[in-house]
């Protein structure tokens, strides 16, 4: 153990150095803080997929930040919903070196204390700081409502018949994953990451203990084969699992502050964070300044009603059979673009929420299945499903290749 002493003189201290963490470190040392940040891997790249309407961003982040931009995106359902919405796949090295911390003293070690000006790590390192912000991912769901995932970065020339560069799947809910209508359902994913590959994604949300890997990657190569894309087998993949119900934190001067995934902008319905996390960070680096409550000023009570109108919309998807959730997403998507917005992304905007969820339910038809959207029926219908047994994956077309895999943390 170390048993030395940092930070004493600290304005804030980070916990965590994912795209959330780094980006509240940033921004507090340009705004003159003394700033420690401590990760455990603080220079590694982001290894998830993140991905955000453009008009989300702040206006600080440089347009290198965006490693592929999509003009209207497309939403799959009964038909082809084009949203014409810029879309973006963040650039994982153009964020990191756009968030530099030239200026913080970064300690690379594990946290194993966290307190409200203080923080201990695995080696006995003490940090002492002002003001403590805790961004580090979150663990595992359990049985928790849950987004799952399963991506497999495919080359763009092998995916273009599926989707070109430019274009974009953002929920395709046409019925090619196999899984057929009796299934808990799950829908598509698929962006082009401007590194030459297109991401496939087979995507599960809201259900309780979320989907297992194996059954997401058997969708999604099942969509892959509907459209004639075979693949060489080495393609590398990611995995996503996470909650979706992490609620916003108490108000109150003098706690740690957990922010990002860990402070309630895990959005319920999407599974995005990072967009909505890089664009308040600033509101919570002010807060610190002015010396008021960070977690005040995150979330007033409009943003919590958002946050609780989103929920219940996560907890209505979890129990839809795939019929329904293409009703359902059908009704959402013919709503105005601010009601879009205000689900999709908007933190704070209640009003046009709370219509726009009205709407949805009012317009999903047919009626009876209104019942199961808003819990009065089948509260626990995916509860306990048998997924079965993995099953063995082939070798890859070609020797010596290999297939590397991520876990995606929010």
């Amino acid at each position: 153990m170390s048993g030395r002493k940092v930070g004493g003189a600290a304005d804030v201290c980070v916990v965590g150095l994912g795209p959330t963490g780094r980006a509240l470190a940033h921004r507090a040392m340009r705004a003159g803080l003394r700033v420690v940040a401590v990760d455990p891997r603080p220079d590694r790249l982001f290894p998830p997929t993140f991905s955000c309407w453009v008009d989300e961003l702040p206006d600080w982040l440089p347009p290198g930040v965006i490693a592929s931009r999509i003009e209207a995106p497309v939403v799959w359902t009964k038909s082809a919903h084009r949203i014409d919405r810029p879309y973006a796949v963040l650039s994982k090295r153009g964020l990191h070196e756009t968030l530099a911390l030239d200026d913080a003293t970064v300690i690379s070690g594990r946290a194993r204390i966290v307190q409200a000006h203080r923080v201990e790590l695995a080696d006995g390192t003490e940090v002492r700081a002002a003001t403590v912000f805790d961004t580090r991912g979150m663990p595992s769901p359990a049985k928790r409502r849950t987004a799952s995932a399963h991506g497999i970065f495919v080359d763009e020339d092998i995916a273009a018949p599926m989707v070109k560069a430019g274009e974009g799947l953002l929920l395709d809910w046409r019925p090619e994953n196999g899984a057929g209508p009796g299934a808990p359902p799950s829908f598509l994913y698929s962006v082009p990451l401007g590194d030459g590959t297109v991401i496939f994604e087979e995507t599960s949300l809201g259900l309780r203990g979320g989907m297992p890997q194996h059954e997401l990657r058997r969708r999604t190569l099942n969509r892959l084969a509907a459209h004639g894309i075979r693949l060489r087998g080495d393609e590398p993949s990611e995995a996503a699992h996470y909650p979706l119900d992490t609620p916003p934190p108490e108000t109150g001067l003098g706690q740690v502050i957990p922010y990002g995934s860990r402070g309630g902008m895990m959005h319920p319905i999407t599974g995005y964070c990072v967009a909505d996390s890089l664009a308040l960070v600033d509101t919570a680096v002010d807060a610190v300044q002015r010396g008021t409550d960070p977690v005040e000023a995150l979330w007033p009570w409009q943003a919590r009603l958002v946050y609780w109108m989103r929920m219940r919309g996560v907890y209505g998807l979890g129990r839809l059979t795939e019929a329904q959730a293409i009703a359902m997403f059908d009704a959402f998507f013919t709503g105005s673009p601010r009601q879009q917005r205000a689900l999709l992304s908007a933190h704070d905007d209640y009003a046009a929420l709370g219509g726009g969820l009205f709407m949805t339910v009012a317009r999903t038809w047919p009626f009876r299945w209104r019942y199961d959207l808003v819990g009065w029926t089948n509260r626990n219908r995916w509860v306990g499903w048998d997924y079965g047994r993995p099953e063995p994956r082939p070798e890859p077309d070609f020797p010596g290749t290999h297939e590397s895999e991520t876990s995606t943390a929010p």
